[in-house]
């Protein structure tokens, strides 16, 4: 069992020419692939996303993004929501409890929320200075290390994460990090999937044997 896990959102538009459904196809080391394509209509996410669990390495699982008729519909191990979205108690209630629900929260107490009704890992950024959110500060380790210690269950970091910052977040207590543009914009997918799957199982072993403990 993995003891830090690999997050890869999807984003068509960083991708260029390449084909979203040919780059998930070389997702292995993945633990997670959302698909966070909001623009689409429901008809062709489902498309997408029934063309991609079926090319998707196992034991990679398909999330959703924000829409849960789209992940029930087209089978997929898990819908992913906003702060803004469904309410994660009913999301939990119509996904029932064989399926993955995640939630992104942005403090302590939207963790804690979160959490309480229903969720099975929570997204937690930006942590790192990032094109996406220029206008924003980063939320910095500090800030994911309370998060992560607020809530019993899995933190992902998310924004500007690096493989050269991958071992910072695990030992600010993330259970692992979220990537959208090391991958998405990468000029290999799958080696920059390798690369961080690398830095995570040696963090993980870290991890178990107790080396680097404060």
């Amino acid at each position: 069992m993995r003891l830090a896990w690999l997050y890869v959102i999807s984003n068509r538009r960083l991708v260029g020419s390449r084909s979203l459904v040919d780059l998930a196809a070389g997702m292995a080391g993945a633990d997670y692939f959302q698909l966070r394509e909001k623009d689409l209509p429901a008809g062709e996410l489902y498309n997408l996303a029934r063309e991609i669990k079926r090319v998707l390495p196992s034991p990679v699982r398909l999330i959703i993004n924000d829409r849960l008729d789209v992940a029930m519909a087209a089978g997929a191990d898990g819908v992913h929501l906003g702060e803004a979205s469904l309410p994660t108690d009913v999301a939990r209630r119509l996904l029932g409890p064989g399926k993955i629900l995640g939630v992104s929260v942005h403090s302590v107490a939207a963790a804690r929320r979160a959490a309480a009704a229903g969720a099975d890992y929570l997204l937690f950024g930006h942590i790192f200075p990032t094109a996406s959110k220029e206008s924003l500060p980063p939320r910095g380790l500090v800030s994911l290390r309370e998060v992560a210690a607020s809530v019993g269950i899995p933190i992902f970091a998310l924004g500007g994460i690096t493989v050269d910052r991958v071992a910072g977040c695990i030992a600010a207590g993330a259970g692992g990090v979220a990537v959208m543009s090391g991958v998405m914009a990468a000029a290999d997918p799958a080696g920059a999937v390798a690369a961080f799957r690398q830095a995570l199982d040696t963090v993980g072993k870290g991890v178990k044997t107790g080396a680097g403990k404060n």
